[in-house]
């Protein structure tokens, strides 16, 4: 091959993503052109209702996924946990790289951590996993749904329409934002979402040539991490309805996988962990996942998907509540 064409989204951090990739391939094969193919999403393009209302997570890549197999790009570099837990058969993951900081993380101009701002702030957050994670351990608070790119949640923050936002911490640090991070935020409270923090590069299926091409991109350790948290959310039917977390350390040459999912209403969530090796991540995720299960996880979410179902949307509660189902993209 002489030339190789990545598919991406327009948004600046997927733009950042693309162009790392790009540079790590220009600098593997100098020879071959690499150029970007830039495709604005369905999902970057309606930010005024929940993901879970126009189709999920997976709005972020069926465009990019078109231009797959149309022929118009040869691979996509997409943020992992925006990916559905189950690609069609026609595509694979043809690398894994390295993880950035898999944290969630504060940004605050006024207080220097959760437990300073005062009752009532208003906090902005992206996510049903965060929002299950601030009414748990800090009631207090009030929950706002805030979307858009990085820069349009900073904005928002920066003219008061929020007190704080909690964010991915990796999307800041790749755009050069770290200053805007005051806190990383235990991982004991805010568990990430599976994959967060890891890019994944989407290949068509059984495309020898482009495997071999970014085989020097997989990183072993964050494929078989992100293999065991994708199979918890795999096996309980994760999707932008499902507030879910998972998140695997290296320790030792082993993994180490803790989970929790619950229910918002409830303020209720059910937590496991359990350690196995890197080539049992899948069985390490399915073993969780059944602790969780014999904790009721399943009568749990069944209660928070019929209480949503029946209320026909998930409404914000005179900004009390943040509105359920919006992906983590950026």
């Amino acid at each position: 091959m002489q030339r190789l064409t990545i598919a991406t989204r327009a948004s600046p951090l997927a733009l950042w993503q693309a162009e790392h990739v790009q540079t790590l391939l220009r600098d593997a094969h100098p020879q071959l052109a690499v150029e970007l193919l830039r495709i604005s999403t369905r999902g970057d393009q309606v930010l005024d209702r929940s993901l879970a209302k126009i189709g999920g997570k997976g709005l972020f890549i069926k465009e990019l996924e078109v231009a797959l197999m149309d022929g118009r790009a040869d691979l996509a570099v997409h943020s992992f946990k925006d990916v559905p837990m189950q690609l069609e058969p026609q595509f694979e993951i043809g690398a894994v790289l390295e993880r950035e900081d898999p944290r969630d993380c504060l940004v605050c101009s006024r207080f220097g951590s959760l437990q300073e701002l005062p009752a009532g702030a208003r906090v902005g957050t992206s996510s049903l996993r965060r929002e299950l994670a601030l009414r748990i351990h800090h009631p207090a608070l009030r929950v706002g749904v805030v979307r858009g790119n990085v820069g349009t949640r900073l904005a928002k923050q920066d003219r008061g329409e929020f007190d704080a936002l909690i964010m991915a911490a990796a999307g800041l640090k790749r755009l050069g934002l770290a200053d805007r991070i005051r806190a990383i935020l235990p991982t004991a409270q805010f568990l990430p979402a599976p994959a967060q923090g890891a890019l994944a590069i989407e290949i068509r299926a059984g495309d020898n040539a482009v495997r071999a091409l970014i085989a020097h991109l997989e990183h072993a350790p964050t494929r078989a991490a992100t293999r065991a948290e994708r199979m918890v959310s795999r096996a309980l039917g994760g999707s932008c309805q499902v507030p879910l977390a998972a998140y695997a350390e290296v320790q030792g040459g082993e993994l180490r996988l803790r989970a929790w999912a619950g229910n918002v209403a409830r303020a209720q969530a059910v937590t496991a962990q359990a350690t196995g090796s890197f080539d049992q991540a899948e069985a390490l995720g399915r073993a969780v996942v059944d602790q969780m299960k014999a904790q009721g996880v399943e009568q749990l979410l069944a209660a928070a998907l019929e209480a949503d179902s029946s209320a026909g949307a998930s409404s914000a509660e005179a900004d009390s509540s943040a509105e359920a189902g919006s992906a983590e993209a950026d």
